[in-house]
């Protein structure tokens, strides 16, 4: 059992204080299968109990099933406002993208009504790169949350998606302070450390920074990617191979490959979809470990030898299936 509290670091110039592990909340939107009410409500408040302070979500998961499901747990959790932080998304939505500012406008409405919140700490503008314009975020989109944010409907905004050119296009175009968060992905763990090289750029800005899918979309873990996974068959290879190497170590390549993103303290938080209380647990047992011992160094030595061939591979934004 674990029985120690996760770290909290400080994101960006936000004064927030977050989890080094943050709640990934697609999950509870059914989007790795059916979880039930009370699977989601014990996933929740353990993750609470344990010191994990930060939830992520989006009207974009499971169609806003994330959404309402994670307010409805919050609520239930017992623990008090203050003591978490509801990081939610706009622009991106299962009927496609909106960027507008009529849309993302009634947007945070709607998510603070399935979330059962009067605000939200954070709210992203989901996934920019699918915007007709980078300039419509900079000109539309970006004005618009600023409107939100001084109506106290949310108190910190940033922007996500998957290449990193978007967010210094984004971030020299914008007024300083516009932006306060960037949410990236895949692109801090063992076969990908391409944020690094931003993270100088971004600091400077004074944007905080948070990582998610630790995992590269399954690409870590030892059941591997789902089919649609828009990764090359070499890399794909690659990452079998060493989570093969892994097993065989008795070792777990997930484990070790959020040990790896946690590692790095100048992100601020690493966002890991959950949705049980063994995930959780599973999560927080893997970051504590880290904290008082370290990562094995061999192995991960060993886990880098394999993955150099395809070492920051990326591949082009898609919508997912």
């Amino acid at each position: 059992m674990v029985g120690e509290a996760v770290e909290v670091r400080e994101l960006g110039k936000t004064g927030l204080r977050v989890s080094s592990v943050g709640f990934g909340a697609s999950p509870l939107g059914n989007v790795f299968g059916h979880i039930t009410h009370d699977e989601a409500l014990s996933s929740v408040r353990r993750a609470l109990q344990l010191g994990i302070n930060l939830f992520d979500t989006s009207p974009y998961y499971g169609g806003t099933l994330s959404e309402s499901v994670l307010g409805r747990c919050l609520e239930a959790s017992g623990f008090p406002r203050d003591s978490y932080i509801v990081s939610t998304k706009c622009g991106r939505y299962v009927e496609g993208f909106d960027f507008s500012a009529d849309r993302v406008t009634r947007s945070i409405d709607e998510s603070l009504q399935r979330l059962r919140l009067d605000y939200v700490d954070i709210l992203n503008c989901h996934d920019i790169e699918f915007a007709p314009s980078l300039d419509q975020i900079i000109n539309e989109t970006i004005p618009a949350l600023q409107k939100i944010k001084e109506s106290g409907k949310a108190r910190f905004i940033g922007i996500t998606g998957l290449p990193l050119e978007i967010f210094t296009y984004v971030l020299d175009r914008v007024p300083p302070g516009s932006v306060d968060v960037i949410l990236s992905y895949c692109h801090y763990g063992i076969n990908d450390t391409t944020l690094q090289d931003l993270i100088p750029f971004l600091q400077n800005k004074g944007v905080g920074i948070i990582s998610a899918s630790p995992l590269s979309m399954g690409l870590l873990t030892e059941t591997g990617p789902p089919d649609w996974h828009p990764a090359s068959a070499e890399l794909k290879s690659a990452c079998r191979a060493a989570a093969v190497h892994c097993k065989a170590k008795g070792k777990n390549i997930s484990k070790l490959s959020l040990q790896y993103s946690l590692a790095n303290k100048e992100i601020s938080s690493v966002l890991v979809g959950m949705n049980s209380l063994q995930q959780v647990e599973e999560n927080v047992e893997a970051a504590v470990e880290l904290a008082n011992h370290g990562v094995d160094s061999e192995l991960l030595l060993e886990v880098e030898a394999i993955l150099e061939p395809v070492k920051n591979q990326t591949w082009p934004s898609g919508i997912q299936s």
